[in-house]
């Protein structure tokens, strides 16, 4: 490349040549990710009958809000997206605060045996008790069918905890926290004043990798929950996709096979949106601390 008087790129034939190929690949890429969104979103709008007949390709075919009438009208589907939510707040919440807890110290040259401490935290990454020891041992703790079985044995990820361990590291200047010791500003005070409003990106990032692990969690929620009052939303979701069960009062005013096929779909459609939602409105809240927070922790140091 060569750069002209006015500060401009020239970019030679070779250069060319690869943007463009390189254009056509990632329009290549982007349509094969975003048409199958595209195609559910407009089928979850579209007349049953064209969804099932095929006529919907690109734009909803016969706008209907049928699908999402009763898709709300199911006490499943409404009490499971609710029970989602609790899930994924309490959740996010109390990995968030434990990872800081354990991080922040990890990050600090004086803590004493913090390598022994990584140690033990990165052994677990690789070796595991298995399914049925963690079964026994949350059955025998009493959090067999409530919300701490979901929450409580994944509370450290440890993945998280060397990421926030670095950013703090790599991050905020160890002349900052002589600084507030000769202030007279204790740890924990450095830590809740100083640390947490300089560590937003690493915190969006927690609390994306957190928020979407416990919204999109299916299997956690299979085995340790019997009661279907407690079931979260990809429960349902994947009652309805996978073993296609179906309320009939659901499909009660519906005459024919065929119709009620089609309002299957509809409703399969109707719910995957629902449940792709939450996420599509929390990410581009917290985009820019994202990418930021992802490229500091996870490269640096």
């Amino acid at each position: 490349m060569k750069k002209t008087k006015g500060s401009k790129i020239n970019e030679t034939r070779q250069d060319k040549v690869f943007n463009a190929i390189n254009t056509v690949i990632l329009w290549l890429v982007l349509i094969l990710v975003a048409y199958p969104l595209i195609y559910v979103l407009s089928a979850s709008f579209s007349n049953p009958q064209a969804v099932s007949s095929g006529k919907v390709w690109l734009w909803p075919v016969d706008f209907t809000l049928r699908g999402y009438e009763v898709v709300f009208q199911h006490p499943d589907i409404v009490r499971g997206f609710f029970n989602a939510i609790y899930i994924t707040v309490l959740g996010t919440v109390i990995q968030v605060i434990i990872t800081i807890m354990a991080a922040y110290p990890l990050s600090r040259k004086t803590l004493y045996g913090k390598g022994v401490i990584t140690l033990f935290f990165t052994f677990t990454m690789f070796f595991g008790g298995g399914l049925i020891p963690t079964f026994i041992l949350i059955n025998n703790l009493g959090l067999y069918n409530t919300y701490w079985a979901l929450i409580l044995p994944g509370a450290v990820g440890v993945y998280n905890v060397i990421v926030a361990r670095t950013f703090f590291q790599t991050t905020i200047p160890e002349d900052l926290f002589e600084a507030g010791q000769l202030d007279g500003c204790s740890d924990f005070r450095f830590l809740m004043s100083v640390v947490l409003p300089l560590s937003k990106p690493i915190i969006a990032v927690l609390v994306m990798f957190y928020a979407v692990g416990h919204w999109n969690s299916y299997f956690g929620p299979m085995i340790y929950l019997a009661d279907k009052q407690l079931y979260p939303l990809q429960i349902v979701l994947r009652n309805i996709l996978v073993q296609n069960q179906f309320d009939s009062q659901m499909m009660m005013d519906v005459a024919s096979m065929e119709q009620q096929k089609g309002l299957a779909e509809l409703i399969k459609y109707a719910v995957i949106v629902i449940s792709s939602l939450p996420m599509l409105i929390l990410y581009p809240f917290i985009q820019k601390h994202f990418v930021k927070g992802v490229m500091i922790g996870a490269i640096k140091g």
